[in-house]
């Protein structure tokens, strides 16, 4: 598997919703991202890895292997599941120095945050949260590994 940066995962994830022009489209995008996910794990599916601040029920597992954040997600409303797909689209398989310098654009880019409610944004942004928190935790890790 060759390497994607975040920034290209970003702007090809921008590109895709672009060509939507209608919203409800653009939700039945999001909603299939959702059904593509890959099952999490059951061990992933814990009390603490749920995120915290969704109104729905969500979990946020994470691996860290050689140097990159992994993350499985799930959810147990459709729409949210979806936006769970697009995170981990953009956000897993990255450093963690990429994650905490990288402004989740790609979610106003694509018109997304102007079409949650306020609840759905809240959840939203509680999940990016909890993936720079993940972000913030491996990158002080790494650095008492080096020291």
């Amino acid at each position: 598997m060759s390497f994607m940066s975040i920034n290209q995962r970003m702007k090809d994830t921008v590109e895709l919703f672009i060509k939507i022009e209608d919203w409800q489209d653009r939700y039945k995008k999001i909603i299939d991202l959702g059904k593509s996910l890959p099952p999490m794990r059951e061990e992933f599916k814990i009390e603490t890895n749920k995120v915290k601040g969704c109104q729905s029920q969500v979990w946020l597992g994470v691996d860290f292997k050689d140097g990159l954040i992994y993350f499985e997600g799930d959810s147990d409303a459709s729409i949210v599941k979806g936006i769970v797909a697009l995170l981990l689209g953009v956000y897993s398989g990255s450093t963690p120095d990429e994650i905490l310098s990288t402004k989740p654009t790609f979610i106003e880019d694509i018109g997304l945050k102007q079409h949650l409610s306020m609840s759905r944004s809240n959840g939203l942004n509680s999940m990016i949260k909890q993936i720079t928190i993940y972000a913030m935790a491996f990158k002080a890790k790494l650095q008492m590994e080096k020291s």
